[in-house]
């Protein structure tokens, strides 16, 4: 061979190995473009999931002071709040449609605020304290606005949960800062289908139960002891009253409050960072079936939220019910046991 002909080969080689160089190029270069669609369709899918409620707007400043904060420390352009923070948190129970009553949503209409907790998280958010408040109190409904235009009237011994029922979120809320005097700097409802399939995208939930569950209106029926429950039997869990105790609702609490901190421990345990399609599963079940005021109506309000929660371990969350005892004017029905219960509340503020 020439030195012709090898300087002819050698050229040519180098020419193929460009090519090459260039098909890999663009190939990695579609692979990054596609990977980054891919996570901005994700994001705009989950932001999008997100439902919210401009609460501060309808109630205007007729509500509990604010808390006061200490101002973050300076050296991070968006440090993580570290500020005592009070969420009402609401499950929804919708009733209505074949998958809701195929988890136990029974025959009526409409939605209704079977769960409600006061998720007080205290200053540096490594301590919370969750207060149940039973659906069957009876209260005060103040005035609300309402989501068709008006006003509600005043109600004097309404059900604790009438007033999700009469004006939504916004009521709900009015309800529960007058009941408590204390400001709910926020407010997240979940759905509890939505809830359901957040378990099962956690791969399910470890609860021990203190005796026989026989509810044939939940579609529950478990011997005490520990079990492993997929969504619909979480769910049924949570729903629950008249196969347990006394068939009231403080029942129930016992067990919600046992499913929030299984949850609590099941999140906990799972590494979700490490699997990129479970985190996308149970990020999707999360934002699907939330809907929020609007100071955390964004998936990065939210994250940022998580975030300053890394330091609370469900050892550190504390679940209590406010004080009740039994109505006067009805059996079947609670107040608030003063002064125990604005006790309670005082300490939240």
């Amino acid at each position: 061979m020439t030195s012709d002909e090898a300087s002819g080969d050698a050229g040519i080689r180098v020419a193929r190995r460009a090519r090459v160089l260039k098909v890999a190029g663009l190939a990695l270069a579609g692979a990054l473009v596609l990977g980054v669609g891919a996570a901005g369709w994700a994001y705009w899918h989950l932001n999008n999931n997100i439902k919210s409620v401009d609460i501060d707007s309808a109630l205007g400043d007729d509500r509990p002071a604010r808390a006061v904060t200490t101002p973050a420390p300076s050296g991070s352009a968006t440090p993580l709040p570290t500020e005592a923070l009070n969420i009402l948190v609401l499950g929804s129970d919708s009733r209505s449609g074949r998958a809701n009553k195929a988890l136990g949503g029974g025959d009526s209409t409409g939605a209704r605020s079977d769960t409600a907790m006061v998720v007080h998280l205290d200053a540096g958010r490594t301590t919370a304290t969750v207060v149940s408040i039973p659906r069957d109190t009876l209260v005060t409904r103040p005035s609300c606005p309402l989501p068709s235009g008006g006003t509600s009237v005043v109600a004097y011994g309404s059900m604790f949960n009438s007033a999700y029922s009469v004006g939504g979120p916004v009521c709900a809320v009015k309800t529960v800062e007058a009941l408590t005097d204390v400001r709910m700097d926020h407010y997240v409802e979940i759905d509890f289908a939505g809830f359901a399939k957040l378990v099962d995208a956690l791969g399910g939930v470890t609860v021990t139960t203190d005796e026989d569950i026989d509810d044939d209106d939940s579609h529950l029926h478990l011997k005490a002891g520990t079990h492993d429950l997929d969504g619909t039997r979480a769910l049924a869990l949570a729903r629950t009253r008249h196969g347990i105790g006394d068939g009231s609702d403080l029942g129930r609490i016992g067990l919600q409050q046992k499913l929030v901190k299984a949850l609590l421990e099941q999140i906990s345990s799972t590494n979700l960072l490490s699997d990129p399609t479970k985190l996308y599963e149970v990020a999707d079940a999360v934002t699907g079936s939330l809907t929020t005021d609007t100071g955390l109506d964004s998936l990065t309000e939210l994250m940022r939220l998580g975030q300053s929660l890394k330091g609370l371990s469900a050892d550190e969350v504390t679940t209590v019910t406010m004080p009740v005892v039994q109505a006067p004017s009805d059996h079947n029905r609670v107040v608030a046991d003063e002064p125990e219960a604005s006790d309670l509340w005082k300490s939240l503020r």
